[in-house]
């Protein structure tokens, strides 16, 4: 494939894949056999153990949606910087709930084999996504506690 058509191939993966929550067209983005690295500290195999990565991230944060920055290709490599968005309304990691919009910017890089994505590799800025995730924890901690004492 060209180095656009691998690009297309990576917009659709974000834009229509995770964005739209189009989850039924990863058979058509993806190798059976696809190995996923995520910033959330996830590894998966297969493309139905990256779908349950889909729906943990989903679950917390209903309205996630992936911006795309930038991108490069070359031969069976595309690589990506982005910017990730979400209300955290479900539990992740252990914190409940925050109900704040949290921003994370990411990298991932792609390899692609046969037209498909076959592996991916998520790079993010955990300690700002923990960050943000954790100061309104630690804030709804102080409040519950607060409540409990009056």
């Amino acid at each position: 494939m060209s180095d656009e058509r691998n690009k297309a191939l990576i917009r659709r993966f974000y834009e229509e894949l995770w964005n739209e929550k189009n989850i039924g067209l990863a058979a058509e983005l993806l190798a059976e056999n696809v190995l996923f690295r995520g910033a959330l500290d996830v590894e998966s195999n297969g493309a139905e153990a990256f779908l349950e990565y889909t729906e943990m991230v989903f679950s917390a944060f209903p309205d996630f949606r992936n911006a795309i920055d930038f991108m490069v290709a070359e031969d069976d490599t595309v690589a990506v910087r982005l910017t990730c968005i979400g209300t955290h309304e479900g539990e992740i990691f252990g914190l409940k709930p925050t109900g704040r919009k949290i921003t994370h910017r990411a990298a991932a890089f792609f390899t692609l084999e046969h037209g498909r994505i076959a592996e991916v590799w998520m790079l993010g800025d955990l300690v700002s996504m923990l960050d943000q995730l954790m100061i309104a924890d630690a804030a709804s901690d102080e409040e519950d506690e607060d409540a409990e004492e009056e």
